[in-house]
């Protein structure tokens, strides 16, 4: 299974290639094209956990580093508060992926649940909310709590992982004041540099399928592009509508996890 295309008859490797774009899509408006893509490779004949995480986290890569250039040219995120929550994340990435098998996902999944309804129900009851930047904090302090909030939600990817970009676009809007737009474009650009740091841990212990990973990592790239432009194009109002609806299924796959691992 060096490649991970050799078990793949072509309708599968279709199906795989449209999960591929829609999970790029996703990703570039809002984040969460997790959820799309990782149930897609874990149906595929033969395909391990371990295979499928390396894989999701390949194909992601060339989806966010596609939309985070398309979001540079267009909508121009202030990279001095971006590079820096980039960098933190990465190096949280790293400690997550550390401590994951000493502290078990479900431990957390039923908080994360919990804060998600949580800013789910305040953004609907908000409608202003992400319609404009308006930050909260000035100076050194924003620079910290961006750090602090890349840093932690790098560290929720290295452990968990599905709905990164959901969190970093709810942290960015609601706890530090950015439009959706805004949030959006910087997100990427953290979401980028999580995905890169899963992969130097995941790429030494041969866990990449190249050739399926490549493949997807093209599809991601198209929905990547397409989604960027679209969010750009439509603005704040669009991309609150796609946050709501990723939200509500990032709630509902979290959920059924802790149903199933608590009380099933």
């Amino acid at each position: 299974m060096a490649s991970g295309l050799e078990s793949i008859d072509l309708l599968t490797l279709v199906l795989v290639i449209v999960a591929g774009f829609c999970a790029g899509w996703v990703d570039a408006v809002v984040g969460g094209g997790g959820l799309i893509q990782l149930p897609a490779l874990l149906a595929l004949p033969g395909m391990t956990p371990v295979h499928a995480l390396a894989t999701n986290k390949m194909g992601s890569v060339f989806g966010t580093t596609t939309s985070a250039a398309t979001y540079a040219r267009r909508v121009r995120p202030d990279f001095r508060t971006a590079i820096p929550m980039a960098l933190v994340a990465l190096a949280g990435a790293f400690g997550g992926a550390a401590l994951a098998s000493a502290l078990p996902a479900r431990v957390f999944k039923p908080i994360i649940l919990a804060a998600i309804v949580a800013v789910a129900i305040f953004t609907i009851v908000k409608p202003q909310l992400g319609q404009y930047t308006e930050l909260r904090l000035k100076g050194p302090r924003h620079f910290a709590a961006a750090c602090g909030l890349g840093g932690a939600i790098g560290f929720y990817d290295g452990l968990i992982g599905p709905g990164t970009g959901s969190f970093l676009v709810i942290a960015l809007v609601s706890g530090m004041g950015y439009a959706f737009l805004e949030a959006s474009a910087k997100a990427k650009i953290v979401n980028m540099a999580t995905n890169i740091g899963a992969l130097l841990l995941f790429a030494p212990n041969g866990a990449l399928l190249w050739g399926l990973g490549l493949v997807l990592g093209a599809a991601n790239m198209c929905g990547g592009y397409v989604g960027a432009r679209m969010a750009v194009s439509r603005g704040n109002r669009f991309i609150r509508w796609v946050f709501l609806a990723v939200v509500a299924a990032l709630a509902v796959k979290l959920g059924f996890d802790v149903w199933n691992e608590n009380f099933a």
